[in-house]
């Protein structure tokens, strides 16, 4: 098989932003829309680019497009390509203004409440006109936006060691608890067992996060099924308000009920489940200043929280 000649001028800069969009809408129509092209135009730049490459980037079927081998390999270079395109742009802008740069950070349930907005705040104290944008996800949803270069990196839970794409940085180690509202009527009861609360509507995270597995596998162990009524969700304002008006029980990581009086621990405990919380960033790129700083202030941030330990 020939080497694609892929800077001879035929490749754009299109291209990749299409197959990037095709592999996560799943459809022309949706990645068009996304794009704002016509479908035919689409479709055309489809072509185009699997003329160039030689084989099949996609699988067509009745409800969209599956990425074949070629198509995810590509992928995950085109969108490599785009990261550095897009970090490259902002680079330039902090070096010209090195006081009012941005810096996108990825964030879900732990690490958001208490380490993040903390971290904004120091930053903030002494670089008050950089600009920072945060965008709450699923985590897979966010590693995803971080291969492609639409966040700088992502603060949250840590499930799996750094790999050749992601880099994974723990800041400091945290507990999951158990948790009810203040006014709930097993709040501050020392002798609650988990049989006591089987019956009751429960808030978990959702099915397609770690901590779910985990909390399954922890009721698997003690004999007991899933709670039937449950409300799944990642959303802490969303927990919160519910844990406040409503006689839920949730789980939530530990730092969470320290500073909240409204929100109490129950004294059942969740071990072996607990996990780090830490940073994801892409292995292939280099950041600019404003997210060097955000990352130095987190370090510091979460070192204070923990008494300096990691």
């Amino acid at each position: 098989m020939k080497i694609p000649r892929l800077l001879d001028g035929r490749l754009k800069l299109r291209h990749l932003s299409l197959v990037d969009a095709l592999s996560r809408q799943g459809s022309v129509v949706g990645a068009a829309a996304e794009l704002h092209l016509t479908q035919p135009a689409a479709t055309r730049s489809l072509h185009e680019l699997e003329d160039i490459l030689g084989v099949p980037l996609y699988e067509r079927g009745p409800r969209g497009v599956t990425p074949t081998v070629f198509g995810t390999a590509f992928t995950e270079h085109a969108r490599a390509v785009l990261a550095q395109l897009a970090q490259a742009g902002r680079h330039v802008v902090e070096l010209a203004d090195a006081d009012r740069g941005t810096v996108v950070v990825g964030t879900h349930l732990a690490g958001s409440n208490v380490l993040l907005p903390r971290a904004i705040a120091a930053l903030k104290r002494g670089r008050p006109y950089l600009t920072v944008v945060v965008r709450e996800a699923s985590p897979e949803a966010l590693l995803l936006e971080l291969e492609a270069g639409r966040i700088d990196f992502v603060v949250g839970r840590l499930t799996v060691p750094s790999d050749e794409r992601i880099l994974r940085r723990t800041l400091y180690d945290e507990s999951v608890e158990l948790v009810v509202g203040a006014s709930h009527p097993l709040a501050g009861r020392p002798d609650v067992r988990l049989a006591d609360l089987a019956d009751l509507p429960w808030i978990l995270p959702g099915a397609e996060t770690a901590l779910r597995r985990e909390i399954e596998e922890f009721f698997a162990r003690h004999g007991m099924p899933l709670p039937a009524n449950r409300i799944e969700t990642t959303s802490f304002l969303t927990v919160r308000q519910l844990l406040v008006e409503t006689e839920v029980v949730a789980v939530l990581p530990g730092l969470i009920t320290r500073d909240d009086s409204r929100i109490v621990r129950l004294g059942v405990p969740l071990d072996p489940i607990g996990h780090s919380v830490g940073l994801a960033l892409s292995a292939s790129r280099t950041l600019g200043p404003s997210a060097q700083a955000l990352i130095r202030s987190l370090e510091e941030t979460a070192a204070g929280m923990t008494g300096g330990r990691s």
